[in-house]
């Protein structure tokens, strides 16, 4: 009889066993991640907001990475560039103190994309932020609401974070860039036969948000699950509609702000703090080094508003004394584009244009140019090119004032 109950309890611990291993087999990857020393979070305390990497506080000092040369446009490889451009910035930004580049969206390579973000982090400890462009500037529009866009962009989304999860350096996860911009109908409009039964316009405005952000979550929500060590926000022009995706994506862990008031962001992080709760990283923002008025390269204008900017940042991260919910910031840009302004046009990529593409009034310094057109999209750089070749064929880097600037207050 005894050794009938041995036996029995045997096959229950073999069977208890199996199902232990069972379980384990479905999260070893979630076991495996939580358990490693370069888990990354953000940690609060009370209202106040702290990124965790490796253990320790870490600000986000970064720039919007793209590495385009004159003559290139968005179409040029540069991930699979063998002249490898990114060492050369990588050393650069080392040197002006830069821990962080954010990527709109990687290449199609991803053996590629992998040495590029490893590179980067094992020679220069930069981090990279990935990001996913959700689709919203192919053509056709895409229609948030549409639900063959949503289950393609959804296994988009969790390929991308599959891939590179455990690429050494990959920081974060940031889903979309300024799609909160299409809900009034204007940029890159998109609806369906209820949406355009709502009679009132901010109704309207409000349903396609909210049908944008459940979304959102949705994605946020696959990002965790794939990989749970590293955080997810989202993209967001300004705080357009940012109540209501507190009300609909609280799955995300930050918005990513992308945001051109000028040398000031205002009352931005106390309006953040009242309206979503959560923490941000100003993963755009800039000033252009060109006056459109006098015609001329600025670059002190450029200096003087980055320097102001950074300062508002670092107040609000949790050690200021601001409202301590930003992480940091990613700086719009790293290099000039020369190819921005006529995008069509490849005749027009060698030359440096000077001609403004838009207006604000934020940026006083030049406002006075004919019709108020001061924003010169090609000159955001904090480096200038030349058009001189370095010893392996790149265009040399001209480091600016905003260069400079930030390496005093970076390092």
């Amino acid at each position: 009889m005894a050794e009938k109950s041995n036996n029995k309890n045997k096959v229950i611990a073999a069977i208890l066993i199996a199902i232990l291993i069972a379980l384990l087999g479905t999260s070893a990857y979630i076991l495996t991640v939580l358990s490693k020393k370069d888990k990354t979070y953000i940690k609060k305390d009370k209202e106040a907001y702290q990124l965790i990497v490796d253990g320790k506080p870490f600000i986000m000092k970064g720039v919007c990475y793209s590495p385009i040369p004159p003559g290139e446009s968005h179409l040029y490889n540069w991930w699979g560039d063998p002249r490898k451009p990114w060492m050369i910035d990588g050393a650069l930004m080392k040197e002006m103190g830069v821990n962080t580049i954010r990527i709109y969206e990687p290449g199609g390579n991803s053996a590629q994309v992998k040495k590029v973000i490893t590179d980067l982090y094992e020679n220069f400890k930069i981090r990279t932020i990935m990001g996913h462009g959700l689709g919203f500037w192919e053509y056709p529009y895409a229609n948030y609401a549409d639900p063959s866009l949503q289950m393609r962009i959804k296994r988009e989304v969790y390929n991308m974070v599959k891939t590179y999860r455990d690429t050494p350096g990959v920081l974060a996860w940031v889903l979309g860039n300024e799609i909160n911009y299409s809900f009034d109908g204007k940029i890159n409009s998109w609806s369906t036969p209820s949406l355009d039964n709502i009679p009132n316009s901010n109704d309207r405005k409000i349903a396609r948000a909210k049908i944008y952000y459940t979304f959102v979550n949705d994605l946020a929500k696959i990002v965790k699950k794939v990989d749970p060590a590293k955080p997810v926000g989202f993209g967001n022009g300004e705080l357009g509609t940012i109540e209501i995706a507190k009300e609909c994506a609280n799955d995300v862990d930050f918005v990513g702000i992308i945001i051109y008031r000028g040398k000031s962001f205002g009352p931005l992080f106390r309006q953040l703090k009242e309206k979503f709760g959560k923490p941000c990283i100003m993963i755009e923002f800039g000033c252009d080094s060109y006056n459109s008025a006098t015609q001329q390269p600025d670059e002190d204008s450029q200096a003087l508003f980055l320097k102001q900017l950074w300062a508002e940042i670092k107040n609000n991260t949790y050690a200021g004394k601001g409202e301590k919910n930003c992480l940091g910031g990613t700086i719009f840009e790293w290099n000039d584009e020369w190819w921005k302004h006529q995008t069509d046009m490849p005749s027009t990529w060698d030359a440096h244009d000077t001609e403004a593409g838009w207006s604000n009034g934020s940026y006083y310094a030049d406002i006075a140019a004919p019709g108020g057109m001061n924003m010169n999209e090609e000159w955001f750089g904090i480096l200038g090119f030349s058009q001189e070749k370095d010893e392996n064929g790149l265009n040399k880097r001209i480091p600016k004032k905003a260069y400079n600037m930030l390496k005093k207050a970076w390092r």
